[in-house]
């Protein structure tokens, strides 16, 4: 009797802690960022798992401890993690730092650069054509809240720029047959041929599908607030869950020239036990 009540409570005890280690399962990973202006807590999400792993281990290696919140620009953003401004001289010029790796790009549609989303910075441009987000470096949205009309309007801005972007790649895709018509001085060829890649790139954009705000997005831009136009381009990965008004007293600091404020913001970041 003794022993098959030995066993009931061993088999209690495994059920209980199997019980708690599937609650812990579930639960957000959240993220604490200390600064002088405050604390900001951070949920990171499950579904940018990349990013979410280095981040908590640079957070657990103490890399943003010091660390220094560099960029800062109003109804922009706020950005750290660039290690090299831990000792930074005043005044010098910061972003360039990193751990020396980058991230694959994990950008979910769902994840919209709405006020309080943290995000990975990155290299831009032709350079980082896989849009990979930097070891270390991060953002958190502070944005602004946006009319129907103004939303509108961006949306046409930003079908403009893709528009142009999509043309910009048929002509330098078609850069060296230009460039033999360049060197025979065949100037009637290159106007035919130029002439025929903009019909054909007429065509193929007519198939392309444009940027359209969702529902949702209008909805938290509208009220909000947020920088819609980098949705799409950049890694989201978490969101502030307490501390918008933290969020809010840093992006309203003074800076420099460089956008970096004239006072130094530290942080220290720890995972939230």
């Amino acid at each position: 009797m003794k022993r098959l009540f030995v066993l009931m409570l061993i088999g209690f005890v495994l059920v209980g802690v199997s019980c708690s280690r599937a609650q812990k399962k579930g639960e957000d990973v959240l993220v604490l960022v200390k600064t002088d202006f405050g604390d900001i807590k951070l949920k990171l999400y499950d579904d940018t798992p990349e990013h979410k792993k280095n981040f908590l281990k640079l957070v657990d290696e103490g890399y943003y401890n010091g660390v220094l919140f560099h960029r800062v620009i109003k109804n922009f953003m706020i950005q750290g993690g660039d290690a090299t401004s831990k000792n930074a001289q005043p005044g010098a010029r910061l972003g360039s730092g990193n751990p020396g790796y980058t991230i694959p790009a994990e950008i979910n549609p769902k994840h919209i650069h709405k006020k309080g989303a943290l995000a990975a910075a990155r290299k831009g441009g032709p350079s980082n054509p896989e849009k990979r987000s930097s070891g270390s470096q991060f953002y958190i949205v502070h944005g602004e809240v946006l009319t129907p009309g103004k939303l509108d309007t961006m949306e046409i801005a930003m079908n403009s720029r893709a528009k142009n972007e999509f043309f910009k790649e048929q002509f330098t895709a078609a850069t060296e047959k230009l460039n033999e018509f360049r060197n025979k001085n065949d100037q009637v060829g290159f106007n035919e041929y130029v002439a025929e890649i903009r019909a054909k790139t007429d065509s193929l954009w007519e198939n392309q599908e444009r940027i359209v705000f969702s529902p949702e997005q209008r909805e938290a831009y509208s009220t909000v607030g947020g920088y819609p136009s980098l949705d799409g381009d950049y890694t989201v990965f978490g969101e502030v869950v307490e501390g918008l008004e933290v969020l809010d007293k840093i992006a309203a600091v003074e800076t420099d020239q460089f956008d970096r404020p004239k006072s130094d913001i530290k942080m220290e970041v720890k995972l939230v036990k």
